[in-house]
């Protein structure tokens, strides 16, 4: 068979990162990302992990109802069945020279949608706002108490779980976080009177889920240490927690976090995803004072100083076990070209959930669907912006055309193909690899023995010459030899 190979000078390929010798990783056949380092062995030539930054789209959801308003935020979104839900906090204030006012008290609201793209706000009829009960109103705080300040839903997909209870959420700020179950997602009650988790400072969006992989609910809340940081809890019955400890961070916490968004990432779940808000007031500057509207920001902070000088935006991180989280100290999603609303405390917080919805481009894959405050604070509706990202595209291991490549830990695979979510140039290409654990190719999966991958492909089977089939390894120690040129390389795995 002949293999149509594209010729490039490439230099010398000088080791720019080594990890020290590692015990093999069984990784079955699970989707592996790059989110961190735990696959690399060695990246070599102009090979790096590299951050993506989600696109902005269209304006999702504005708050503009009067239940709503300028501080409509703490968004949950999740995918059930032929629906997208969404819920989130209610609340209007304004800022005035005397201090902020709120305008009337927080509810919990809820949104619909079939596609994720186009939202609705359904006459639920179940609470009285201004007289009327037609609005999206599902929790009051006649019901639900401070609760409905950070009210984070769920589905529980443990097995047995009682129907009455399929919906599960956290909420609360004074005395802690209350639980509560419900049958249909719109109507709540509490699972019992106290607060089950009373450890920690609550006023952020404090979320909770069934981690399937260890059989057990997680949750993840705010607390202070040197600034707003996070603790999490395990529990088996949704009850009764362990008590909660802070997270620990590599290479370090970077800067104070705000919410965590944290989620078993669908496609990997034994991965955890994190989108926490940064936070950081940076003062009074000249760059301070050439962000938008100076004499409002002067105004809110009239009414506290870092209403008018802190910052917010989105920030990734990543985590194996739930506890130690890999920190990007890049941003995720930034404040963006300046505008008349932006760059302010309370923007760029990030939904709780990702969702997949259709790609405006005919005929492409599914995208991954993000949910972000932005005209926060502004003394009218807020909004909030979907943001979009190719599937598994957090993070890719990149090179250039002059080519690098990246060589995996030792792995334990099963399955009998490999297979790639990557991206090329029309002149790159991506080719594998497959060694012994002594790092030596093994016979037909030589890198010579490949033909080049090329185009742009969620699941692209690696060809080599005698086809793909790698069942020969299968639960034998190996590893991955990827050389990339004006590539990227999202995810792969085995099956």
């Amino acid at each position: 068979m002949f293999w149509l190979m594209l010729t490039v000078a490439v230099p010398a390929l000088a080791v720019v990162a080594v990890a020290g010798a590692q015990e093999p990783l069984n990784v079955g056949s699970r989707l592996e990302l790059f989110v961190d380092g735990t696959l690399v062995q060695e990246l070599r030539g102009g090979a790096e992990r590299r951050l993506h930054e989600p696109v902005p789209r269209e304006v999702a959801i504005v708050h503009d109802q009067p239940w709503e308003g300028s501080g409509s935020m703490y968004t949950t979104v999740f995918r059930d069945g032929p629906l997208y839900r969404m819920y989130y906090r209610g609340h209007h204030g304004v800022y005035q020279a005397d201090g902020y006012e709120m305008i009337h008290e927080e509810v919990t609201c809820y949104a619909e949608s079939t596609d994720g793209v186009a939202w609705t706000k359904p006459e639920l009829g179940l609470f009285e706002f201004a007289g009327s009960t037609q609005n999206n109103i599902i929790l009051t705080a006649t019901v639900a108490g401070d609760a409905t300040h950070n009210f984070c839903p769920f589905v529980d997909t443990r097995p047995g779980v009682p129907a009455d209870e399929r919906y599960k959420a956290l909420g609360g700020v004074t005395g802690g976080l209350r639980a509560f179950v419900s049958a249909d997602g719109v109507r709540w009650r509490r699972l019992r009177e106290e607060p089950v988790i009373t450890v920690g400072a609550f006023d952020s969006q404090n979320l909770a889920f069934w981690d399937a992989i260890r059989g057990e609910y997680r949750e993840y809340h705010r607390d202070s240490r040197d600034g707003r940081d996070i603790r999490t809890s395990t529990s088996q019955d949704f009850a009764n927690w362990t008590e909660p400890v802070f997270l620990d961070y590599a290479p370090g916490r970077v800067s104070e976090l705000y919410t965590s968004q944290i989620i078993p990432y669908y496609r990997a779940p034994h991965i955890f995803l994190g989108f926490p808000t940064r936070y950081l007031d940076r003062g009074w500057s000249p760059s301070m004072e050439f962000l938008p509207q100076l004499e409002y920001r002067r105004l809110r902070s009239s009414s506290s100083p870092r209403e008018g000088t802190a910052l917010t935006d989105g920030m990734l991180m990543s985590s194996r076990d739930g506890q130690l989280f890999q920190v990007w100290p890049e941003s995720f999603i930034r404040p963006g070209p300046r505008r008349r609303d932006n760059w302010f405390y309370g923007d760029n917080y990030q939904s709780w959930g990702l969702v997949e919805t259709q790609s405006p481009l005919e005929g492409a894959p599914d995208e991954l669907s993000i949910y972000v405050s932005e005209g926060v604070g502004q003394n009218g509706p807020c909004r909030h912006r979907r943001f979009t990202l190719r599937v598994d595209g957090f993070v890719s291991v990149w090179a250039p055309l002059s080519g690098g490549e990246l060589t995996t830990r030792p792995l334990v695979f099963e399955g009998r193909e490999l297979v790639l979510n990557s991206a090329t140039s029309a002149a790159g290409s991506v080719r594998v690899e497959l060694q012994g654990e002594d790092g030596v190719p093994l016979p037909g999966r030589s890198l010579d023995d490949c033909a080049e991958v090329f185009g742009d492909s969620l699941e692209r089977v690696v060809p080599w010459r005698d086809g793909g089939d790698v069942g020969a390894q299968s639960g034998k120690p190996v590893r991955l030899r990827f050389e990339l040129r004006d590539a990227d390389l999202y995810s792969f795995r085995f099956r």
